[in-house]
């Protein structure tokens, strides 16, 4: 939203997350919990949006490794916690550590892409594992995860993008997680993310746009999506109460729809063997002033995202340049 952190919160935020990372590598999700993926990418990425050395100095990059690699499977999943459950978002959350901290290694990125591919399901979408339905989560989490290892193509991308198109309801302009369901407004991120992907996957332009309605999604978010009490925050949809999680990925969405982020097909740099070739790959996304689509008043307009990291591109660019001045723990990701 383009709002200052202060040094106050800046400091607390630090001392925080500096207390819940765990001494063998990870971050839990509060003191002395165990490490979580979902806990240590929420706290990365945190960590990120300070915009300091003295956040991402706390990082012990050799103990996140060790711990990465341990909760690897062999079939080239994650557990998202030591002897927990294993599905597409450890993989999802794994990479995107391991890519901005510059940690990628051999013993990470194996067998993650073909994963992935065995995640998507009859309908297009990808799942949360193997032989379990399509979800608009998951699908972003695959997606995603393919974008940092540059390995999109190994998806059957036209059955993708009927099942996302199909997601999009016609009269409330948000999305639905999966067949049959209900509109939320948490996939205007988990959907609307996966269309940017989709779009440099398919090599489009910004001249075609991408392949959902930019407008009707901004008026379910818009309309629907802001809590109308003393509250505040962003919601599911009407009826339901404002939180933190859906006031998060509801703006993400919103940005998403508002801004074209993407890559011309012309500029795409297709590298994937040296762990330098990741930075490059993640910081080409860029936005395209000329794509803009802003519904209503200037007011409503949100800063542009990076699609695969939910985060704004000043303190993601500030923490690839932090992480890749370091070296690196592996010369290349084969």
């Amino acid at each position: 939203m383009g709002c200052e952190i202060s040094p106050e919160l800046a400091q607390g935020a630090l001392e925080t997350l500096q207390s819940m990372q765990d001494p063998n590598g990870g971050f839990g999700g509060g003191n002395r919990q165990v490490p979580h993926l979902a806990d240590t990418y929420a706290a990365v990425m945190a960590l990120a949006l300070l915009e300091s050395e003295d956040a991402l100095g706390i990082v012990d990059r050799e103990k996140m490794l060790g711990w990465l690699i341990r909760m690897k499977q062999s079939d080239g999943s994650f557990c998202m916690h030591e002897d927990g459950e294993v599905d597409v978002r450890g993989t999802y959350c794994a990479l995107v550590i391991a890519s901005l901290l510059n940690i990628m290694t051999p013993e990470v990125t194996e067998g993650c892409a073909e994963f992935i591919a065995k995640c998507q399901t009859w309908e297009g979408g990808i799942s949360l594992y193997p032989g379990v339905e399509a979800h608009g989560g998951y699908t972003l989490c695959g997606l995603a995860a393919l974008e940092i290892l540059g390995r999109s193509d190994i998806l059957d991308l036209k059955r993708l993008s009927r099942w996302m198109i199909l997601r999009q309801l016609p009269f409330e302009g948000g999305f639905n997680g999966r067949a049959n369901k209900l509109v939320d407004g948490c996939y205007s991120y988990w959907q609307g993310g996966s269309f940017v992907l989709l779009q440099k996957a398919l090599k489009r332009s910004q001249a075609q746009d991408y392949l959902f309605d930019r407008e009707a999604l901004q008026r379910y978010v818009l309309a629907c999506c802001q809590a109308r009490d003393r509250r505040g925050g962003l919601r599911d949809k009407p009826g339901k109460s404002s939180d933190l999680y859906h006031t998060m990925y509801v703006l993400c969405g919103l940005s998403l729809a508002q801004h074209y982020v993407g890559v011309e097909p012309e500029k795409i740099v297709s590298s994937t063997e040296s762990v330098y070739s990741v930075p490059v790959r993640m910081m080409q996304w860029g936005a395209i002033l000329k794509g803009l689509n802003v519904l209503g008043h200037r007011s409503n307009l949100v800063k542009p995202i990076h699609p695969v990291y939910a985060i704004p591109f000043s303190p993601l660019a500030k923490a690839v340049k932090y992480f890749y001045s370091l070296p690196p723990l592996a010369e290349t990701l084969h």
